[in-house]
C-alpha cells in the first residue's frame, strides 16, 4: 500500500466521523464540501476533517482509496458513505440520522429534524 493509502487508512480507522474534503471545516474551499460541512456542523458531530488542497497525494490517493472520483467524501466508522448529493439525500430522508444512531455516533436530532422542516 502506498505512503498516502496507508495514511488514509489510518486516519479512516481511527476517527468514527472523517470528511474528506476541499479546505477545513472551519473555512471550506468550494461548495460541495462546505454543503457537507455545513450539516455535520449544524447537527453537531464531531468528525475530524482532513484538507486534501494541503497535500496532492492525499487528495489523488482518497479517490483511489473509495473508487469514488470526487470530493468531499464522508466515511463513518471506516466505511465510505458517500459525496455531497449522497449525504444531502440521506440528510433530508433521515437516513444519515439512523447511521450515526447504529453506528452510535453522538448528534443533534432536532437540528437535524430542522433542516428536514427547512427543506420539506
Amino acid at each position: 500500500m502506498s505512503d498516502a493509502k496507508t495514511r488514509i487508512d489510518e486516519t479512516v480507522k481511527s476517527n468514527d466521523v472523517v470528511l474528506y474534503m476541499k479546505g477545513t471545516k472551519e473555512m471550506p474551499q468550494c461548495g460541495f464540501s462546505s454543503r457537507v460541512a455545513g450539516v455535520l456542523n449544524y447537527i453537531g458531530v464531531d468528525y475530524t476533517d482532513v484538507n486534501v488542497l494541503a497535500d496532492e497525494e492525499i487528495r489523488q490517493g482518497i479517490k483511489e482509496y473509495s473508487d469514488w472520483p470526487t470530493i468531499p467524501q464522508l466515511y463513518v466508522k471506516g466505511e465510505f458513505v458517500g459525496g455531497c448529493d449522497i449525504i444531502t439525500e440521506m440528510t433530508l430522508s433521515g437516513e444519515l440520522d439512523g447511521m450515526f444512531e447504529q453506528n452510535g455516533v453522538s448528534f443533534d436530532k432536532a437540528a437535524a429534524d430542522k433542516i428536514r422542516e427547512a427543506n420539506g
